[in-house]
């Protein structure tokens, strides 16, 4: 019974958090047929307090992200919560903080750019959105994509599976760049037919987190690869592709 619980909530902890990004995703372009975006309403506050709101909400986010990988709460949060339900319950908690985010975001007055519908700006800005979330996407099916939202480990721990051991792999997107669904996240946030001040500030808040992340990321990935990633590192860019595959060459 207890590995059924298990499976229910991996397949819970799924659906929560794969719906809570694809919003996000939404979110951050200013659809006109979305209930809120991030470049629409007006100004409900002061402008300092509503800076402040955002600040924080970007803020806790990041914290929330940064504590529960550290080594400390690892070990304790290990301890009390199974195999299976430990990326599930990550994956929860994560979208619980980008939720509030969604809620309780506060519009800034101010517009840096507002390309015209239709012109090919505006195009080019749509087409890169896209381009950029569909990397992302795609890039997390070339890796694990269960797995990184915790419903691949909660059918291991269903099936009575042992966890598997850490292999480094290089295909599709990663042989191009370290990080695709970073880099693909990065450019869907920046690309934008309308980038108000909100939007400014929430991207340059998750770039600043991205870039922290990612240091951390590299630094574990090298303990737990060695030489397989120290190599893959010289060889390979971090988020931005060459433009040539140096395999090629």
């Amino acid at each position: 019974m207890k590995r059924y619980g298990i499976l229910l909530y991996g397949l819970f902890g799924y659906l929560v958090g794969l719906g809570t990004l694809l919003y996000l995703v939404f979110w951050v372009y200013p659809w006109s047929w979305m209930p809120t975006t991030l470049d629409g309403g007006q100004p409900r506050s002061d402008p300092l307090f509503a800076f402040a709101v955002d600040v924080a909400l970007i803020l806790l986010f990041g914290l929330q992200h940064s504590w529960m990988v550290r080594p400390g709460f690892k070990r304790r949060f290990e301890r009390w919560v199974p195999y299976g339900a430990r990326r599930a319950t990550y994956t929860l908690i994560s979208s619980l903080f980008l939720g509030l985010i969604l809620l309780f975001w506060q519009p800034l007055p101010g517009v840096i750019w507002n390309v015209a519908e239709g012109s090919p700006g505006w195009w080019i800005a749509t087409l890169l959105y896209f381009f950029g979330w569909g990397v992302a996407v795609i890039a997390t099916f070339q890796i694990d994509h269960f797995g990184l939202l915790g419903l691949h480990q909660a059918w291991r721990a269903w099936r009575a599976l042992p966890d598997p051991e850490p292999q480094f792999q290089e295909r599709g997107f990663y042989r191009w760049v370290r990080h695709p669904i970073q880099a693909g996240t990065l450019l869907g946030l920046w690309a934008t037919p309308l980038m108000t001040t909100g939007h400014l500030l929430f991207a340059l808040g998750f770039t600043l987190y991205i870039l922290i992340g990612l240091h951390y990321e590299e630094r574990d990935l090298l303990r737990t690869l060695g030489e397989a990633y120290a190599d893959y590192r010289r060889r390979v860019p971090m988020l931005l592709p060459r433009l040539w595959n140096p395999k090629n060459s």
